[in-house]
Order: C-alpha cells, then sequence, then structure tokens
C-alpha cells in the first residue's frame, strides 16, 4: 500500500470523519468472538467480511473496485447486527446480499458452493472437488476457501480437510473450530 492510500484510509477511518457524500464502499471493522472482521459493502452487498488485516483489504478494495472508500455505518450495520445474532445463536442463515467482485471466477464456483452446506453441517474439500467436476483440484479448493473473502456468508469454515481432519481457515484453527462448535457440529 502506498503512502498516499494509507494516509487516505488513516483519513477515511478517522473517528468523526463526515464525507461530502456516502463513499461507494462502505468500510469498517467488527470485534467478533472469533476476531476482528474487516467489513467492506457496496450497493450491491457485502465485499468484504474478512480476518484479512484492515489496511490489505482497503488496498484491494482501493485497487480492484473503487478509490472512493470511508465509513457509512447505515450500510454497514445490517451486516454488524446479522453477525451479533449469529454468534449468540439467533441466526443461522445470513440474508445480507453479497457482492462478490474481489473473487475470481473459479473462487465463486468454490465459495456459492458453501452457501448450501447447512448450518451444523460440514463437507470436505473432496466433495467440494467432486461437486464441481475437478476431482483433482483439492488445493485450488483449499485455496479458494482461504481466499474467501466473505467469511461467514459464504461459510467456507464448513469446509473441512477430511473426517477428523479440521484443515486450515483464514481466522486460523481456533477461530474454525469454535465456529463449527458453535454451530453443533463438533462435539
Amino acid at each position: 500500500m502506498s503512502t498516499a492510500d494509507l494516509e487516505a484510509l488513516l483519513r477515511v477511518t478517522a473517528r468523526g470523519y463526515v464525507g461530502e457524500s456516502p463513499p461507494e464502499v462502505a468500510f469498517g471493522t467488527v470485534d467478533a468472538p472469533v476476531g476482528r472482521l474487516t467489513l467492506a459493502a457496496t450497493g450491491r452487498g457485502v465485499l468484504a467480511c474478512s480476518y484479512e488485516d484492515e489496511h490489505a483489504v482497503y488496498g484491494r478494495i482501493h485497487r480492484d473496485v473503487s478509490s472512493f472508500i470511508g465509513p457509512d455505518p447505515r450500510r454497514l450495520d445490517p451486516v454488524r447486527r446479522e453477525l451479533d445474532a449469529y454468534f449468540e445463536g439467533r441466526l443461522r442463515t445470513f440474508s445480507s446480499s453479497v457482492d462478490l467482485q474481489l473473487v475470481s471466477a473459479f473462487g465463486r464456483t468454490v465459495v456459492q458452493m458453501m452457501a448450501a452446506v447447512p448450518y451444523g453441517q460440514v463437507t470436505t474439500y473432496q466433495n467440494i472437488a467432486e461437486r464441481i467436476g475437478r476431482p483433482q483440484a483439492l488445493r485450488a479448493i483449499a485455496n479458494a476457501l482461504g481466499a474467501n473473502p466473505v467469511c461467514l456468508l459464504f461459510p467456507c469454515h464448513r469446509a473441512i480437510e477430511a473426517p477428523g481432519v479440521l484443515g486450515g481457515y483464514a481466522g486460523g484453527p481456533a477461530a474454525k473450530e469454535e465456529l463449527l462448535r458453535l454451530e453443533g457440529a463438533l462435539a
């Protein structure tokens, strides 16, 4: 991230900043029981709900989506409320629309498969690979899940390496285990 990008990020995320018009991309963070999540939303939906560092997410959005990024709580509050309800055990399916601009074509196929995995259940990388017709693409599946910018909304934590082996997760193994316990997929 360039110095100019960092200065822009610091300006728009400063407490009390009010832009002249709503930003094209609403941007912020939320502290969740499994760690800090970076949030971003466009008019089409949630662009990021990511464990990735906010500076990295900001830089990618600035490069790939728009340079008009800033705080806009009214656009982020709905997903924040859904996250709160999810972590309190009151929500099983997110209803916020999602904007997949930050996801590759192959990644879209993979993360959209995760929407079909019900709350409290898991699938394997092998199962996903077979369902998309790429049975040898286990590493590519794992990479696509790890790069998922909308964690929880497209629940990549529900994909495990194999029965009894959780595998990786963008939020780390402890977060994956905690999410699966919350959903009742682990004893």
